[in-house]
């Protein structure tokens, strides 16, 4: 059997190829940033031409850089960014327009009127899912009215839509196989997780073509194999998963109540509840976990929509810092915020809080405020949004009859800073704990496609293979954590105000 497993890892800022071993080290890695496209305030796209085309790239480099030949590969993972939208023409393969991505806000007009016709009920129950721009079915609905011939061409089954995993695929099999995952699916406001099916209703309110939908697969699945011309082998794709879902699985989450937190430009945490499905009553999401068949797997979401994207701001708005590194050193010239809260709504609140209108805001300021201070407020924002998230969610699973959660796994580009893990655990009040392979999106790809053709017998074999590099305690007590959280609430509710 070849040793190796590829993960290509589609993100919003760019893209990735990496290989792992049979027991996920990673043994080489390549990436190639992706040009954002800002084409007025509120809006945000990709050029699907340069996904592929940069992706494709660094798959074949990652060969290169492991020494290694696409004989060795023995399968293929795929996992992306979610609800970023590609409609494409179905024999030139050609966009039809440059992909809507998650964080792009055009379709709020859309959503409004979802909402005004009494639709939310029906697609929470069905999807789990909250009416909101994020997701991808309004995103597909705002290009059929809005690019020209689009409609029509679609009318005549001469389109395809897909998120981001499905145009890898397209384009990995020459345009032969259209197809998605269920996680995927489960992002659009379009697919039933409870039937693991496109739901007619759906579709006919969005007024969406039901040709235009790939074919819906487990997550770890044969889904094609790639052509020759792609990757020099006809190597299989054996798992793809949403970016999210798939951390969730490379952390090992595999039991109901595991819950795991990535940081990156937003954060996004996930508690898997098993096969139940379970609304939640505290402004979370239920989406579809990564499967292993066709057996239902959910999971509770919540998304804060700026996670490290502060320190990003900090670095290239407010110059406060030459490399997002530095963060640390300068929140740690000082011994607390001084009082000061920031919150980074710089595109709305995500969950639990779902305001869409509402802005950014840095409050308790003095004249003894330093850079320093809005430094590690702006850090322990993104910790202050994580604990909100948990903690609705162990609200959730208490009155589903479960337990709270009772440590945070943790992974993404910010769960390198000490710092910040340290301030997540003091307020969670439980242990926070980063793994040695901080890379799970990725790593949960490569498990899946490990998983589907054979590498791997189950996921216990895969439970075995995840080793802790360093567990955070919390050293407040509870009062304390209570004391803060208030504070933030406070926070909060200023910047809610009108």
């Amino acid at each position: 059997m070849t040793a190796y497993l590829l993960a290509l890892d589609q993100g919003t800022s760019s893209s990735r190829s990496i290989v792992f071993d049979r027991i996920g080290r990673i043994v080489a890695m390549a990436q190639r940033e992706l040009t954002q496209i800002y084409p007025q305030p509120g809006w945000v796209e990709h050029d699907p031409r340069e996904i592929w085309e940069s992706q494709l790239a660094t798959a074949r480099e990652v060969l290169a850089k492991a020494a290694i030949t696409p004989k060795d590969i023995h399968a293929i993972g795929i996992t992306n960014q979610r609800e970023t939208t590609v409609l494409w023409n179905r024999k030139t393969g050609e966009p039809v327009h440059n992909a809507i991505v998650w964080q792009d806000r055009r379709a709020e007009p859309m959503c409004a009127q979802l909402r005004e016709q009494g639709l939310a009920g029906t697609i929470r129950d069905k999807t789990g899912l909250v009416i909101d721009a994020y997701f991808s079915g309004t995103k597909l609905r705002w290009l059929l009215d809005n690019v020209p011939g689009a409609r029509a061409a679609a009318d005549r089954g001469e389109l395809a839509f897909g998120t981001v995993d499905s145009w890898l695929i397209w384009q990995l099999t020459g345009g032969k196989v259209h197809v998605t995952d269920v996680s995927n699916a489960s992002r659009t406001m379009l697919f039933n997780v409870l039937t693991n099916t496109w739901d007619p209703e759906l579709l006919e309110a969005l007024d969406i073509p039901e040709s235009l939908m790939p074919q819906v697969k487990p997550s770890s699945a044969h889904f094609a194999d790639v052509e020759v011309a792609s990757l020099g082998r006809a190597i299989p794709i054996g798992g793809v998963a949403g970016d999210q879902q798939s951390a969730l699985f490379g952390q090992a989450c595999f039991e109901a109540g595991m819950a795991k937190n990535t940081y990156g430009t937003g954060c996004f945490m996930l508690m898997h509840t098993g096969a139940d499905f379970q609304p939640s009553e505290n402004g979370l999401l239920v989406t579809s976990a990564a499967q292993t068949s066709v057996q239902p797997q959910y999971a509770m979401e919540g998304s804060v929509f700026v996670g490290g994207a502060v320190v990003q701001w900090l670095r290239d708005g407010l110059k406060a810092i030459q490399g997002s590194a530095q963060v640390q050193a300068l929140a740690e010239s000082v011994p607390d915020s001084g009082g000061v809260m920031m919150v980074p709504a710089f595109t709305g609140l995500g969950a639990p809080y779902w305001n869409a209108d509402v802005r950014g805001t840095i409050t308790g300021l003095t004249r003894g405020t330093t850079l320093g201070h809005v430094a590690r407020a702006a850090l322990e924002s993104i910790a202050y949004q994580s604990a909100a998230l948990l903690l609705a969610m162990s609200r959730d699973a208490v009155a589903a009859g479960g337990r709270p959660v009772a440590e945070l796994r943790v992974d993404g580009g910010a769960s390198v800073n000490d710092l910040l893990m340290q301030f997540q655990a003091d307020l969670l009040g439980i242990p926070v704990v980063r793994p040695e392979v901080t890379e799970t999106t990725a790593l949960g790809a490569a498990y899946l496609a490990g998983l589907s053709t054979g590498v791997y017998s189950d996921v216990s074999q895969l439970s075995t293979l995840w080793k802790v590099e360093r567990r955070f305690l919390p050293t407040w007590s509870r009062a304390q954590a209570d004391e803060a959280m208030a504070r933030w609430e406070h926070a909060i509710r200023q910047t809610i105000a009108p």
